[in-house]
């Protein structure tokens, strides 16, 4: 059966961040994900993952930034989406992995998720692919030096407009152009399927590559649990089970969805009837 780990930026929106991991602790899960730790100290954090016998699985890179408050306004101001992909910003990109690093070192987090960025008006993505292929071969390298992987994710274009990266087969290129073992595909299953669909096949073809660092699940097209939509988990999450036993694969699905009932509360526990026991 797959491993299932709760994103704490989406579930249990109806209390503090800090009080989320004892509600996804009680709800059973083992494992926990959220986009970005850079407003708490680390310490905190990681006592909260101790006392509630959790383990970090993955958090982003800054999408912009370098501070705690710079980080936070790239977010939720400017509007960044990374800079991997963004010429101009390489320091920027730099000095981001490495607080990012220092992160997962004090949550024994495994794998960092850094997002490319997104598309200037009148710019190619062939332009931008030099300053990508480079900033991620040193990021793999950085962590590869401190037993990290590195993630990068392919998104859609109908939430992020102009993101760099939304296709799987385009993931795999760069993987193969920078060379690094240590950096891996995120695989988002709701960003997948709004993209190309054809989402059972995709995960027979790139899961026995090794490639496939995590996967992701939300319902589509609202982004909610994932028995709400147009995806069929429960014969998806088969097919994953099948394929990480045939190949050895022992990775996480991160629930990355926005509950239907989040806002109440109890709202996220009352929607996680479609979680396999």
């Amino acid at each position: 059966m797959p491993k299932f780990a709760a994103n704490l930026s989406m579930m249990y929106p109806e209390l503090p961040f800090l009080e989320r991991f004892e509600a996804a602790a009680k709800d059973g899960f083992q494992a926990v994900e959220f986009l970005f730790p850079y407003s708490f100290d680390r310490q905190e954090l990681a006592a909260r993952l101790k006392g509630n016998g959790l383990q970090q699985v993955l958090f982003n890179a800054p999408p912009g930034g370098t501070d705690a408050a710079s980080i936070a306004a790239a977010w939720e101001k400017t509007g960044d989406r990374g800079t991997a992909a963004v010429p101009g910003r390489e320091a920027e990109f730099r000095a981001g992995v490495l607080l990012a690093l220092d992160y997962a070192e004090v949550l024994d987090c495994p794998r960092i998720h850094v997002m490319a960025g997104l598309l200037a008006e009148g710019r190619e993505r062939e332009e931008l692919r030099p300053t990508y292929v480079n900033n991620l071969r040193w990021a793999a390298d950085q962590a590869g030096r401190r037993g990290r992987d590195v993630l990068i994710e392919p998104i859609n274009t109908r939430d992020v407009p102009r993101f760099f990266l939304n296709r799987q087969d385009h993931a795999h290129e760069i993987l193969a152009e920078v060379g690094a073992s240590n950096l891996k595909v995120q695989m988002d299953l709701y960003h997948c399927q709004i993209v190309e669909g054809d989402v059972a096949m995709k995960i027979r073809k790139y899961l026995p590559t090794g490639a496939v660092g995590h996967f992701q699940i939300a319902g589509v097209p609202e982004r909610h649990e994932p028995d709400l939509g147009e995806l069929n988990y429960r014969y998806l999450f088969a097919v994953i089970d099948e394929v990480a036993q045939a190949c050895g694969w022992d990775g996480w699905l991160g629930c990355e969805y926005r509950p239907r009932q989040g806002g109440q509360p109890g709202g996220t526990s009352a929607g996680l009837g479609w979680l396999p026991r």
